[in-house]
């Protein structure tokens, strides 16, 4: 295992100091050890990623798919649908809502959430929380499958709203936050069944050190489903209706080559956390080639169920 120093020299400029040099090599340690903090994600979420960035002014739909499997989130009118670090508080409440195996979610105030990913809890990042938590609860998913079986097209979905209720204290003028313990989130029937039924468990700490980046947040988990999933060398198309570019949250890229230099930077980051991770671009750079391989620890495995296949 490389030295904190030897990783040092391979990380882009931006984490390029010491203090996170030492904490992908705690990451490796910790997962080799089957000692890693679990944190669990929606399966249309790890399947078909949220948008990256901020959909263009007045657009409500988004639409992704992977394989059979298609979602689709019709935001609300003012507040638009959900994108970039909004994924967080998705993740943030399925992994508590499974840790404590119920649909409602307690917890201090807004700022625990930034604590628990890493980032700064200071007033502007508490307000950017808040309308996170508001295009979440404002949107409406629809997930499903369809396929071809003999002489029928069989379809079928289901029209998930993400929350019941909401409670949620923000800032008052003097930069204060309402009662501690009094923030609380309940999930809607349709996505605590789907949760309880699909868990699929990611490397905690990796999440906090890509919190960031959503772009490559989006491919770690999906590596993570996608190479326990796989059975043997597989070759998914990086372009067209079922390639990775239709099922990562990524923008629309005018040059194929651009996507391509974006997922090769993406899984070199990835490898710094995972460095056993068995993907590749193909050396014609039409497709990901992936094997299996998993990136979490072996009791947490039974969670990635075959029924996402």
């Amino acid at each position: 295992m490389n030295s904190a120093k030897e990783i040092a020299g391979t990380l882009t400029w931006t984490h390029a100091i010491e203090h996170e040099a030492t904490q992908v090599q705690l990451i490796r340690e910790r997962r080799v050890s089957g000692e890693q903090d679990v944190a669990f994600g929606a399966r249309p979420f790890i399947l078909c990623g949220m948008p990256i960035r901020r959909l263009p002014k007045g657009t409500l739909s988004y639409r992704r798919r992977n394989g059979k499997f298609f979602l689709e989130i019709v935001g609300h009118p003012e507040w638009g649908v959900p994108f970039g670090q909004d994924r967080l508080v998705l993740l943030y409440l399925a992994t508590n809502a499974i840790r404590h195996k119920s649909a409602t979610v307690w917890f201090r105030s807004g700022a625990e959430i930034l604590l628990e990913w890493g980032m700064p809890t200071n007033g502007i990042y508490y307000d950017r929380l808040m309308v996170a938590f508001q295009r979440v609860f404002g949107s409406t998913m629809f997930f499903g499958s369809s396929e071809d079986q003999r002489e029928t097209k069989v379809w079928e979905c289901s029209r998930i709203h993400f929350f019941d209720s909401m409670k949620l204290w923000g800032r008052n003028k003097d930069n204060k936050t309402g009662p501690l313990q009094d923030n609380s989130v309940t999930l809607s029937p349709e996505f605590w069944k789907e949760l309880q039924e699909h868990p699929i468990p990611v490397d905690a700490e990796v999440v906090r050190m890509l919190a960031s980046n959503p772009g490559c947040l989006d491919l770690y988990t999906w590596l993570t489903w996608r190479c326990h999933q796989a059975k043997r060398l597989e070759r998914i198309p990086l372009f067209g209706s079922f390639g990775l570019a239709a099922q990562l949250g990524v923008q629309t890229y005018t040059r194929e080559r651009k996507f391509r230099e974006r997922i090769r930077g993406w899984l070199n980051l990835v490898r710094l956390y995972w460095p056993e991770c068995p993907a590749i671009v193909s050396s014609n750079g039409a497709f990901l080639e992936v094997n299996h391989a998993s990136a979490v620890m072996p009791q947490q495995q039974s969670f990635l169920s075959q029924e996402s296949r």
